[in-house]
Order: structure tokens, then sequence, then C-alpha cells
């Protein structure tokens, strides 16, 4: 029996990066020897176990072929005879090939090392084609390592674009799908994940509704990038910029595709485009089985983000409605979320990257001074139902006509 470390511990040291998690490969063991020794099976398909004390994955080595279409079709062998190089062949980056002996050597038979110090992600075998979830897997590694000036090799892109126009993307479960681009979207830089995808063409397989905005026109003079897809690109690194949290990213990846609906006739104006998002976005979410929460946020983005951008110019009785709209009284926290949204699509075009935005913060002081609204003295005076609900909504709306906004 021998055990090394393998993938991406592997390659996040020679990274100079933290180590997220140890991954393990065991040759020369059966899974009635790993029992023995206390390590837990929790592997189904084939025999992975955890450390009785570490609880780190110690997988067996394993071959890997093609029996079926899709990314589960494959027949798994797991012996003592498979090598430490046939396992390490089976995976597919050459920088997530790299194994390290107990004693510190690395055994790198696919070029694993060169290709990290060359920043290329690049596969390891013509067996990469056969599994399509690595479409996913490639684009969400470039999105991680893009900082590094990662690049995705030709030889790699076009194995990539083997395996969408062989249909193979079509297999991908909509869970899988998620669970990557929720990777994806958690990373420094995520729209390299998108950028990926379209270069292979896997997006327009993937994700129609994002591939068919590149190309749409918007007007120059409040979009100078003029291309609707680099502008969510764009407002997508600014959301990345502005804030951790992946339900904000998701709902500025969804806020214009109502765009990509616009009759071509109308170009460069996208009139009613707000709406025309909702219906994109709930078929989307449906598809791939996007939680609620990613959905509701993303779906009250596409509605509300021109109002947040004319606050300025709204009435006093349309910013309150649209505070109602937004459930921003109950919701505080999806309000800040919706907010940085807005800021994030208003900031990511051309030449508007460091500007201010003020309206966040007129929206803010807006439901600040509809808080204030001594509610129970309305409710003492003996009001109910309908006629309570307007009475208070008719003091918000005064409270906030009268206020001076700041900023």
């Amino acid at each position: 029996m021998e055990i090394y470390m393998v993938g991406g511990a592997v390659r996040d040291t020679l990274l100079g990066l933290p180590i997220r998690d140890r991954d393990w490969v065991v040759t020369g063991a059966t899974a009635d020897e790993m029992l023995a020794l206390g390590y837990q099976q929790v592997g189904r398909d084939f025999p992975v176990f955890l450390h009785p004390k570490t609880h780190e994955e110690y997988a067996l080595a394993r071959t890997e072929r093609k029996s079926a279409p899709g990314y589960t079709g494959f027949v798994v062998h797991a012996e003592p005879d498979v090598s430490l190089e046939e396992d390490l062949q089976r995976r597919d980056l050459t920088i997530n090939a790299i194994a390290q002996a107990s004693d510190g050597k690395l055994i790198d038979p696919f070029g694993g090392v060169q290709d990290v110090q060359r920043c290329v992600l690049r596969h390891v075998s013509d067996a990469f084609s056969e599994d399509p979830l690595r479409l996913l897997r490639v684009a969400r590694f470039a999105a991680r390592f893009a900082a590094l000036q990662f690049k995705v090799a030709d030889e790699t892109l076009q194995l990539m674009r083997k395996i969408v126009a062989d249909d193979e993307a079509q297999s991908l479960v909509p869970e899988r799908v998620w669970t990557e681009t929720l990777r994806a979207l958690g990373e420094r830089q995520p729209a390299c994940y998108f950028d990926v995808l379209r270069q292979c063409g896997a997006l327009q397989a993937i994700f129609p509704e994002i591939d068919r905005l590149f190309g749409v026109p918007q007007t120059e003079k409040h979009h100078p990038e003029i291309d609707t897809g680099v502008h969510v690109m764009m407002a997508l690194e600014r959301a990345a910029e502005l804030s951790t949290d992946t339900r904000v990213r998701f709902a500025v990846l969804m806020h214009d595709l109502g765009k990509g609906a616009t009759p071509e006739k109308e170009w460069p104006r996208h009139i009613a485009h707000e709406q025309r998002g909702v219906a994109l976005i709930e078929r989307l979410c449906q598809r791939l089985r996007v939680p609620k929460e990613y959905r509701e946020l993303a779906i009250l983005a596409a509605r509300f983000h021109t109002h947040c951008h004319r606050a300025a110019e709204l009435k006093a009785s349309t910013l309150l409605e649209t505070l109602e709209k937004l459930d921003a009284f109950r919701r505080p926290e999806r309000f800040e979320h919706f907010l940085l949204v807005c800021e994030a699509d208003a900031t990511g075009r051309l030449g508007y990257e460091s500007a201010e935005y003020p309206q966040a913060e007129r929206f803010r002081q807006a439901l600040e001074v509809a808080r204030k609204v001594d509610i129970t003295s309305i409710v003492a005076e003996g009001l109910q139902g309908s006629v309570l609900a307007e009475r208070i909504h008719q003091q918000r709306v005064a409270a906030i006509s009268s206020f001076h906004f700041k900023g």
C-alpha cells in the first residue's frame, strides 16, 4: 500500500495558495484492507474512505472507461493493480494530475508542474472529451485562477468545442450545472467562467438566455460599451468587487436578460425589458433548479433596477410603492442586496467603473423615513383592514415627500 497527496492540495502548494482540502489516493490496497485500518467508506460508485482521525478523503486508485453518453456513463475499475499514473491519467487537467509522495517527491507524468509555471489549463488526455462536466470545471478553474493569468490551452478549447458539437453538454443534469455555476460565481473573477463557456460554444447550449445577449446593442449614451453581453459581464465583475454574496452576483447576471428578447427593429432601445426578463429568469431557474432565494432576488432586480437608477426622478408615491414591492420593510437584508445589484449594473459600464451611485442612498433614506411613521398612533384611531393600510401608506408618502434627501 502506498499513499499520495493528489489534486488541488499539490497544485495550490505550488502556486503558494492556501490549501482548502487535502485529497489522497491509495495504490496497492483493497476496500477490505482500508476498512480493517479503521477507514470509513463513503463512496458508492467507487471506493472512497474517510481517515479515522483527520476525516480527509482517501480514494483507491482507479481507472474509468466510457460506456454510455453523459458524465455518469463510466465503468470504474478500482483494484490493487491500478497504478498511480493510471489514476492520474483519468483526471481533467494536468495541474490537477500531480501527486506528492510521503517523502515530498512530486510524481508528475503529464507535465502539470510546467503548466502551473506557465499558467496553462491543459487537459491530461483525449479521454477529457468523454465527460461533459469538464466543460464547467475548466471554465470554473479559469475563473478561479484568472488573477494569476491562467489561460485555457488552445488544444483543450478544441476538445471542449468537440464535446459541445457532439451534444454531450445536453446530458448534464441541472443540479450539476447549478453546483458548478454557483462555485464559479463565488470566485474572484466569475465573468471568466461565462467567457470560457462562450469560447467553446457551451454558453449557447447551457445558458442560451445569457448567450443571446452578446451582439445585442444598447444606446451608446447610456452604455458606451454598447454590447449587452459585454455590459452584463462588466457588471458581474463589479458585483464581485462589491460583494462576496453569490445571490447578488447571480442577480446581476440575470438583470438584463429581457434585452435578449427585444425585437431587432426596436434596437438599441429596450422598452419593457424589465418585465420580459422576469419570464426568462423564471424559466432558467426552473430548468436549473435554482434555489428560491436566488430566484427571488434576481426577479426583483430585473423588475426594479431601472426604478433605482431613476430614484431622483421618482415621485414619493412611486418610491414607496417600489419599497413595498421589494418587501424592504420586512426584508432589509435582501433590500441591501438589491441595491448592490443596482450599483453593479450602473458602474459596470465603460467609463463608469469608479462612479458613485447616490441612488442607493436615496432609496435607503426613503425607507428610513417611511419606517419612522408612527403606526401605533394610526392604529389607535380605530382603523382596520384596508382603511388602516391606506392611511399608513398615505402617511409614509407624505413623510417621503416632505423629506430633504441628502447626497
